[in-house]
């Protein structure tokens, strides 16, 4: 009885929202997890016939069912999509989400590194490899530059104005955002491009990428996990640390020097800054680490 509308909020997904594959499976699923409430309490109704109360038994069904609360919150968060779609399909006149309420989620904050820190993990690095000379460039980039883990290993020669202190990331969505490049960056990457890079033949349609392994071809997320996991482990720093925590860093770093919510947003590619708010948390924190540290008074 759904398969329609869901074929339907696929394309919405994938044509107006231009969403990530993964992003438009988790959608969908969110969606067939409602249609399975619907038929084991054999209340199998059209999407316009659903109401709130309905959608209440639904949350108090997933649950029961065991679920954490970041489980149910991005269930709803999908059925509440699904529904914008419906309203503006004219397939539902009447939004049964509107008052629905998710459960309140406490916000992990994550790991950052200091400038040090950071420091110390590029300082691992051997440059007497080859690969060390690309490993330092993809470091210094993505902490220059705040970049996601996809935007690095697809990050394009073409993309690249380093004269004028610039690159071009291609971030979520295919939304595209212009980001500075500071100079440390600038310098190992060219670097790299012009007595490292130079010696790897691209496999076809690698041509233009920035970063390639060995045989020829862009690096994969996972390589660029494991290159830093081991640089982590030599600096012997004790925190859990990914390749988004060079992100993370990144936009903290900016919030404690004072940097306008705003532009850390625009530099980010968040598309909604309240994505952004959590380095005020972040920054509170330092704050009061800060305090601690150094006022008489907190040392009492």
């Amino acid at each position: 009885m759904w398969d329609p509308y869901k074929k339907g909020f696929k394309a919405y997904l994938q044509l107006e929202k231009s969403l990530a594959d993964n992003s438009i499976e988790a959608y969908l699923r969110d969606i067939d997890k409602l249609t399975q409430f619907l038929q084991e309490t054999a209340t199998m109704i059209n999407p316009a016939e659903v109401d709130l109360k309905q959608l209440q038994k639904f949350l108090k069904w997933i649950n029961e069912l065991g679920m954490t609360s970041s489980s149910q919150a991005r269930i709803i968060s999908g059925i509440k999509a699904f529904y914008k779609y419906c309203l503006l399909e004219n397939i539902s006149r009447t939004d049964p989400t509107v008052l629905l309420e998710a459960p309140k989620l406490k916000r992990a904050l994550p790991d950052v590194l200091s400038y040090e820190e950071i420091e110390e993990i590029i300082a691992q690095i051997d440059l007497s490899k080859p690969e060390g000379g690309r490993n330092k460039s993809i470091l210094e980039t993505m902490y220059s530059c705040g970049l996601r883990v996809s935007e690095v290993v697809n990050l394009k020669i073409s993309q690249l104005y380093l004269d004028v202190g610039f690159i071009r990331v291609l971030g979520k969505g295919d939304k595209e955002r212009l980001v500075p490049i500071g100079s440390s960056a600038i310098n190992y990457l060219t670097i790299y491009l012009k007595h490292i890079r130079v010696h790897t033949q691209p496999k076809p349609g690698n041509e233009d990428i920035v970063f390639l392994n060995n045989r020829g071809t862009k690096l994969s997320r996972v390589m660029i996990f494991l290159i830093i996991k081991g640089l982590v482990k030599k600096a012997g720093i004790n925190k859990t640390v990914s390749p988004h925590t060079f992100r993370h860093s990144f936009a903290t770093h900016l919030v404690e020097g004072g940097a306008d919510l705003r532009a850390v947003q625009e530099m980010l590619g968040h598309e909604s800054i309240t994505t952004t708010e959590i380095y005020t948390h972040l920054d509170r924190e330092f704050l009061k680490k800060t305090l601690e540290n150094f006022h008489p008074a907190f040392r009492k």
